[in-house]
């Protein structure tokens, strides 16, 4: 075999087989998509009362808008909500309990984000209120938007508190 046809076919075999490491060390879709998704336990205590709400139009002129959600305790025990998150910096939750009012809390990795640590009673109530600035964004925000707040407690279980709206100069 002449030395130009050795070269083709081990340079060949060298780009297979990185392209098949690659491959192989890439994450399948699924596998990306499952660790986006909440781990909610199925025996958690801490509850909402409403998981979502839709603001419907609103104008990024006419400056934030708010919700107010409220979890419960619904366990025997103590709940220690030890974290509070949110899913996009557009996007504060403060959070009101009996032992006092925290935050405002942001999306993780965009700045200091304190540890919740609001302990709630059995059956005590705690108001969580979302704040969205529609301007956030710019002008690339209009249209269609849908956000998250987080609540962590600290026995592994998680609270989804979504909004909805769609956004209007």
């Amino acid at each position: 075999m002449s030395s130009p046809i050795k070269f083709l076919i081990s340079f060949v075999g060298i780009v297979l087989f990185l392209v098949g490491i690659i491959w192989l060390a890439s994450p399948s879709e699924k596998s990306q998509t499952a660790s986006l998704q909440p781990q909610l336990s199925v025996n958690a205590a801490l509850a909402a009362e409403e998981s979502f709400f839709d603001f419907g139009d609103i104008s990024m002129s006419d400056g934030n808008v708010e919700h107010i959600f409220r979890v419960s305790n619904k366990g025997a025990d103590l709940v220690n909500i030890a974290k509070l998150y949110t899913s996009c910096m557009c996007t504060k939750a403060i959070i009101s309990a009996s032992s006092g009012r925290k935050g405002p809390f942001g999306m993780p990795g965009h700045g200091f984000v304190p540890s919740a640590d609001v302990v709630l009673n059995p059956g005590e109530t705690a108001e969580v209120e979302v704040i969205y600035d529609p301007a956030a964004h710019g002008p690339s925000g209009i249209g269609r938007i849908e956000r998250s707040v987080y609540l962590e407690g600290d026995a592994g279980s998680l609270v989804e508190l979504r909004i909805r709206a769609t956004v209007t100069p």
